[in-house]
């Protein structure tokens, strides 16, 4: 029969000793014999494990009554089993396949511990709004931005505890970060509701944060706008959000683009329009006509009788399309030119008769007969029978 290990001795305390002494005498222990603080001591290793088992029996009044009397889990003398640990979130440092095992079913072949580590998270992602001119939506642009965000506090670096403290063991989860319900294989485990999975708690927090580990702060930046961004475009830029946590990497920062209106273009897409006004004379007889680009000004040839809405296109010489420089130079999108007749509000008389004479020259075609089909002509005359009635 396997001889029953001292709990009593393994903490140094009394049979009679209460349970706050069993928990003080525990937490003592495991500050000095913890792993963290004695790296590569399997001396210090196997006796925190002693003074983990101990505390996981003496610490539970049941288990504590059942060892006294060599009943139930310890009616033959040997340990309790313990639980499987949890797989989820955790790291298992330095642990074998065997060690899990083994862990999974109870007891402990190699002497090893199953140890985790707090999960790694990664940083929140941050949005901001940044507004810019035309001109800079246009040709691209470095701008400066404060953004808000939680930042690593510096007081106490992240750590939470205040400084010139460190957190200690859990005393609930004796510093595995996981919690055991059940027993043997029926036994499951989770995240440790009193540590969050981290193994340590924070007794005396840091006085900037809390506890928390992070402070609200309003960083400043530079962020390089892209040539091309139109009203509402969405830019990531990688890594400048909020710090992780554990060591995890950072968020991301995604930036959404306000863009001030041009007094001259419009955008429409991938390509900008522009309204051209033209005289009367210009549209009859046709001309060449300046008209803006983004690099300067260019000649249009306008052809005789152009409408009014009549739209002509320069190729390429619109904005960059967002994200096509990858490659190369970027490709552009075009200008559309729609040309307007400019009519006068007052005519000099001079006008009138000219008016007048060139109207007498053009004929008497009614331009609006191709709307009403072959039944326009009748409905002019309908409509003005009727009005002469009246």
């Amino acid at each position: 029969m396997a001889t029953r290990p001292d709990y009593y001795k393994a903490l140094g305390v009394d049979k009679k000793a209460s349970a706050e002494d069993i928990k003080k005498a525990y937490r003592k222990l495991a500050r000095q014999y913890h792993p963290d603080r004695n790296p590569g001591d399997k001396n210090a290793e196997a006796r925190f494990k002693e003074i983990s088992q101990a505390h996981d029996v003496l610490g539970d009044p049941e288990k504590r009554k059942q060892y006294d009397s060599g009943s139930g889990a310890f009616a033959s003398g040997a340990g309790p089993g313990g639980g499987f640990g949890g797989f989820g979130n955790f790291d298992f440092d330095g642990a074998s396949m065997s060690d899990i095992l083994s862990n999974l079913f109870g007891g402990s072949t190699s002497g090893r511990r199953v140890r985790t580590r707090p999960r790694t998270e990664r940083g929140n992602d941050l949005e901001a709004q940044v507004s810019i001119s035309f001109d800079q939506a246009i040709a691209g642009a470095q701008v400066p931005l404060q953004v808000p965000m939680q930042a690593t506090c510096p007081t106490c670096r992240g750590t939470g505890a205040k400084p010139g403290t460190t957190p200690v063991v859990c005393p609930h989860c004796e510093g595995r970060g996981i919690e055991t319900q059940g027993q043997g294989m029926f036994s499951i485990s989770q995240p440790c509701s009193r540590c969050g999975g981290a193994g340590t708690i924070i007794e005396d927090p840091c006085p900037a944060c809390h506890g928390s580990g992070a402070v609200r702060t309003l960083k400043k930046l530079r962020v390089n706008i892209p040539a091309g961004v139109r009203e509402g475009s969405r830019i990531r830029i990688a890594g400048k959000g909020e710090p992780g946590r554990n060591g995890g990497p950072p968020g991301d920062l995604y930036l959404v683009t306000h863009v001030s209106p041009s007094p001259l273009f419009k955008s429409k897409g991938d390509n900008l329009e522009v309204e051209v006004p033209l005289t009367i004379p210009e549209a009859l007889r046709g001309a060449d006509v300046k008209v803006p680009t983004l690099d300067g000004t260019k000649t249009l040839r306008v052809k005789p009788g152009t409408a009014s809405g009549t739209v002509q296109r320069l190729r390429g010489e619109g904005p960059p399309k967002l994200g096509s420089g990858r490659a190369g130079t970027p490709e552009k999108g075009d200008i559309h030119y729609r040309f307007v007749i400019a009519v006068p509000d007052n005519l000099s008389e001079e006008q009138q008769a000219a008016i007048d004479a060139l109207a007498g020259t053009l004929g008497e075609d009614d331009p609006r007969a191709a709307l009403f089909g072959n039944g326009g002509a009748r409905s002019d005359r309908e409509g003005s029978s009727e009005e002469s009635a009246r």
